[in-house]
Formats: structure tokens, sequence, C-alpha cells
């Protein structure tokens, strides 16, 4: 890999991380806290900055499957990741373990 395609990869490896992170929140913490402790304010809050996240996760895909020459089903893959809880941690040890990206 150039020095170009590892700046993708990174990027990409850190908004992934940190959405699906975020999605972790959602489903379990702010999820919880809304039905069982009724309070809708944390769904609103952490959905909303997950929201976003995933938002910039797909819009960040498209370019870095380009810059580091993805397949479709390698692209596929990622956006399904996206909607998977614990979907981008799969996809990052994937992409670490079959384009040998270090980061």
């Amino acid at each position: 890999m150039n020095a170009e395609q590892t700046k993708w990869a990174r990027r990409f490896k850190w908004i992934s991380l940190i959405e699906g992170l975020s999605f972790l929140i959602l489903l379990g913490i702010a999820m919880p806290m809304k039905y069982v402790f009724d309070m809708p304010l944390a769904v609103t809050y952490v959905g909303w900055v997950h929201g976003i996240l995933f938002i910039l996760y797909i819009y960040m895909v498209f370019p870095t499957a380009q810059k580091l020459k993805w397949e479709f089903g390698r692209t596929f893959f990622a956006l399904l990741a996206s909607i998977l809880p614990f979907g981008p941690f799969i996809f990052d040890r994937n992409l670490k373990k079959n384009q040998h990206v270090d980061f």
C-alpha cells in the first residue's frame, strides 16, 4: 500500500470503529434506558450522534473503496457491516487480514 492508501485506510478504520461503537451504545445503553428506565432522551441524543456517524461512514465507503481498489463484494460487505451490530469490527478485522492493512 502506498501512503495515500494507508491514509484512507486509517481514516476509514477510525470512522468505522467510532460508528460501530456508537451503534452498540445506542442498542446496549440508550435503548434500555428508554424502555426500562423511561428516559427517552438517551435515545434522542445517542441516536442523533449515531445517525451522523452512520452517514459519515456510508459517505466514506465509496471513496475508500476506490482508493483501496476494493471489489464489489468487499464494498458491499462494508455497507452491510454498517447496519449490523459488531459489523464494523468484523469488517476491520477482515480488512487487516485480507489486505494486509497495518494501522
